[in-house]
This record gives C-alpha cells, sequence and structure tokens, in this order.
C-alpha cells in the first residue's frame, strides 16, 4: 500500500498492549486509539458535519447497504464522492453493508457467489452482491477506507455456521482485494470467528494470504454476548497474533469500559451508533456513569449535564431540568444536544486514553477507569 496509508506508531505502553499512533489517509492523518462516530447514511444523526468537527471528530462512518440503496452510488459518484455530498472534508470508513444484509435473516440467501437478500426497508428490492460489486459500490462512494464483503454469523451460533462464516470471509475477502483498483482508498479485511479463538486465528491467516491489507476489522463481536465472554477471545487475538504494523478495528464497539479495557489489548480504531441512538432516547454518558434524563430526579436539577464536560451541551447554560424537559417533551433540541454530549463525551475519552499511553501510565488510567463511577455505563 502506498504512502498515503502509512500506519505510524508513537507510542506503546510498558505494561499493557496498548499503542498510539496514526493513520494516514488521503484526507488527513487519524490519531489512534480513536472513536469514529456512525453516519449511516452520511450523516451523524442530529450532528451538522462542521460540528462534528468542532466536537473533535477526526474520522467518520457511512454505510454502504444503505446509500447503495438510497440514493445510490452512481449519484454520489456524479456529485463528487462521498466527502463532497456530505461536506466532510475528512477521512470517510465505510462499512461493507454486510451486518445490515444479514440481519435480514430468514430472506438472505448465502451462496459461495454472494449473497441476496430483500432490500425491505426500500421497497423489498430483491438484489444480490458479490464482492466484487460491493467493491465497486465502495469505491464509487470514494472513502478513504473501505471494508471487505464478509459474513458476520449471530451469537450463538452452531460451530458449523461460524466456520462456514469464516471460510467465505476469507475466499471473499481474496475477490475483494483483486477487484479493489482505488490507490485512494485502503481496503481492509475483516477477522471472523465468533467467540472461538482457534477460528479467529484461522480467519486471520487466511485474510493475510488473501492479500496485503493495510489494516484489519474484527467483527463478529457485541453480537449478543457478556463482555467477559467477548474479552477471553478477543484479548489474546489481538494482543498476540494481530500484526502489531497495521490497524486493528474493532468494530460496533462504543460503551466506555469496553473501549477501555479493547485499548489495553492493543486496539486502535472503533464505532458505535451507540451514542447517537442513546441520545435519541435521553440517556447521557458521563464521568458519573450513564444518565437517564427521563428520569424524575432530573427535573428540577439546575446543574449542567456532566460538570466535567467541555462540550456545547454542558457550557451552554444548558440545566439538567432544561435537558429533561426537552427529553420528555420529545423536542428535537433534547437530543441533539445529547447527541453532541455523548460524542463529545467518547473522543474525549479517547484523548485522555492517547495521553495516558504517551505517559508510560495505561495500565493505571485503565484501573481508574474501571474503578470510577464512568464504568457504570450499562
Amino acid at each position: 500500500m502506498s504512502k498515503p496509508f502509512a500506519f505510524t506508531i508513537l507510542a506503546e505502553d510498558p505494561e499493557t498492549s496498548a499503542r498510539t499512533a496514526t493513520f494516514a489517509t488521503p484526507h488527513g492523518n487519524v490519531p489512534t486509539p480513536i472513536f469514529m462516530p456512525v453516519g449511516t447514511k452520511a450523516t451523524v444523526k442530529g450532528i451538522a458535519p462542521t460540528t462534528l468537527g468542532e466536537l473533535g471528530a477526526k474520522i467518520c462512518l457511512a454505510n454502504t447497504y444503505h446509500l447503495a440503496l438510497r440514493p445510490g452510488e452512481e449519484l454520489i459518484r456524479r456529485l463528487g464522492g462521498l466527502h463532497s455530498f456530505m461536506a466532510w472534508n475528512a477521512p470517510i470508513l465505510t462499512d461493507s453493508g454486510g451486518f445490515q444484509v444479514f440481519s435480514h435473516g430468514p430472506a438472505v440467501k448465502l451462496t459461495e457467489d454472494g449473497v441476496g437478500f430483500h432490500a425491505v426497508e426500500y421497497g423489498g428490492e430483491k438484489i444480490f452482491w458479490t464482492p466484487e460489486r460491493n467493491m465497486e459500490i465502495q469505491q464509487a462512494l470514494g472513502a478513504d477506507i473501505a471494508m471487505q464483503l464478509d459474513v458476520c454469523p449471530p451469537y450463538p451460533a452452531p460451530e458449523g455456521q461460524v466456520r462456514r462464516a469464516v471460510d467465505l470471509s476469507a475466499k471473499w475477502a481474496a475477490r475483494c482485494f483483486a477487484a479493489h483498483a482505488r490507490e485512494d482508498q485502503a481496503l481492509f479485511g475483516i477477522v471472523q470467528g465468533g467467540m472461538d479463538l482457534e477460528l479467529r486465528r484461522e480467519s486471520l491467516l487466511r485474510l493475510r494470504e488473501a492479500g496485503d491489507f493495510p489494516g484489519f476489522g474484527i467483527g463478529g463481536y457485541s453480537v449478543g454476548e457478556d463482555h467477559e465472554t467477548m474479552y477471553a477471545s478477543l484479548g489474546p487475538l489481538v494482543s498476540r497474533y494481530m500484526p502489531k504494523d497495521k490497524p486493528r478495528y474493532l468494530m460496533g464497539v462504543g460503551n466506555p469500559t469496553t473501549l477501555v479495557v479493547a485499548v489495553g489489548f492493543g486496539v486502535d480504531m472503533f464505532d458505535c451508533v451507540l451514542p447517537t441512538r442513546t441520545a435519541r432516547m435521553g440517556t447521557a454518558l458521563s464521568h458519573e456513569g450513564r444518565m437517564n434524563l427521563r428520569h424524575a430526579r432530573f427535573a428540577d436539577d439546575p446543574r449542567p449535564l456532566d460538570e466535567a464536560c467541555a462540550c456545547p451541551a454542558c457550557t451552554g447554560g444548558f440545566s439538567r431540568a432544561y435537558l429533561h424537559h426537552l427529553v420528555k417533551s420529545r423536542e428535537m433540541l433534547g437530543a441533539m444536544l445529547l447527541s453532541e454530549h455523548n460524542v463529545f463525551y467518547l473522543l474525549d475519552l479517547m484523548a485522555r486514553i492517547r495521553a495516558a499511553i504517551a505517559a508510560g501510565r495505561y495500565a493505571a488510567f485503565q484501573a481508574e477507569f474501571l474503578a470510577s463511577p464512568e464504568a457504570n455505563d450499562w
């Protein structure tokens, strides 16, 4: 892979596998560890692109499944690609849309060649995606980072189903690698294997044989398992077996405690809809742990949302009582302010994490965090 996608490790923690680095892309350098806000349909819900940048976001996501179906990748390509389309001149990552495809359950028809599905939320159109077609779509969208089309099994799933997901994902990775031609776009492979460490190792080995991917996603976690079940295989997979010279991206994970623990394993990148989705339900992440602003205890509370936070919602003169009122009244400003706060909180957490790694004290930071009220995030 050419120099625009160089991964440079800056510091490594002496007691854990945590590291801080930069991943260079054509639209700027991404500092890691990093949380990436999710803009499913080319927008992070409730947050304007300029505001997203002001909150500290360095990279955001968009979803191939949704954008291919509406408005369509050709329209986005004609309008200059995703960066121009959504007025975001910083790095973008597109997922393959495979998770959304496989969430259709029995309507999905999986073959060696690809996957067929009904786009039920878009008029029920019948669609068949091959890895090559998925690469065509993602190259038209033009994000800085694209993800291979993979097979994501549910949890729990029979061993045979997980093995088939590993096998097809590896075969499709090779086809995606062969079909991918944009030199200004990095293609990441995705490690599958459920909660089985040996299957995860097999998946990783086959991906490395499939092509020289500049980074690796870690899929198939946060699909219903508890934290300890995840950590049992994730920890050794990342810290012992994944390449040290390439970014490691834990897909779909965003609650604070998991971010802190996974960074200790050596994970570099995260994404999740959690900060904006929970905001729309009236919930805030905070230095006090999760806060449900619908609760009556906030009805006459004059304090800011989070007294240790510097986001616009916390420094703009909005009281907890006012936010409670907005949430209870279903006013859109409530969801917008809480979305800004939650995204800022996670981005600030990652900044604190990077600083702790650079100072060589990440083990202490992790222990302090997990013993604090912030860890009450469920």
